[in-house]
């Protein structure tokens, strides 16, 4: 039944001062029956690198497994964390090459090396650099947030709390959106940190919007 369960998703990723911040939530359908409510979508898969997953379950599974292993043995191999430019290419050409029976995906890759990088992935393998990206069913409404409250000079703290809040806003308009939020950070000092779901909940109390 895997490779018929869908995510309609709410995704996103934003670049704030060193440091990238990633989100999701955690409703898991097939057409319009929720099948799971704790869906992991947030994938860490290096030390220094993550994936958020939209689309085909199945699929994503075997690229979330591909790139863990990919990167960790360049790591393996270089000693040092394949740099995000070259990952977002990996999955890119991997994609390409099956344009023709595609994985159905929709991904980010964010991550820090010499700085923050996201990259927004597409099924056919087209890779594209941003400072703020979103996939997934719920995407228009965290645009929607981000276009109007994104700014290169947010702090850490606001970075988080404005996935939070675009997030948040999807899954009050995308019934394929819902449940609890993953948030983590990635930057060069402490590199893949994933925000403790306490610390959500009270951010979400503080900005005054639903669990």
């Amino acid at each position: 039944m895997g490779n018929e369960l869908h995510t309609g998703t709410t995704t996103v990723a934003i670049t704030v001062k060193d440091t990238v911040v990633m989100a999701t939530e955690r409703r898991v359908t097939m057409d319009n029956f929720i099948m799971h409510k704790d869906g992991k979508k947030l994938h860490q898969i290096d030390n220094h690198a993550a994936m958020t997953i939209a689309g085909l379950v199945g699929d994503l599974q075997v690229l979330v497994r591909y790139m863990k292993a990919e990167l960790q043995l360049f790591r393996l191999q270089r000693k040092v964390g394949m740099p995000i430019e070259a990952a977002s290419t990996l999955l890119s050409n991997i994609l390409n090459q099956t344009k023709f029976y595609p994985y159905m995906v929709q991904i980010l890759i964010g991550g820090y090396d010499s700085g923050p990088h996201i990259f927004s992935v597409d099924a056919a393998g087209g890779a594209v650099e941003d400072i703020y990206a979103s996939t997934g069913s719920g995407s228009p409404f965290v645009y929607g947030v981000l276009e109007s409250s994104f700014s290169k000079d947010l702090t850490l703290d606001e970075g988080i709390d404005l996935v939070i809040r675009a997030i948040s806003a999807a899954k009050q308009r995308d019934s394929a959106s819902g449940g609890m939020i993953d948030v983590a950070t990635i930057d060069g000092k402490n590199g893949f940190v994933q925000i403790q779901e306490k610390e959500i909940e009270d951010r979400l109390k503080k900005l005054k919007l639903k669990i």
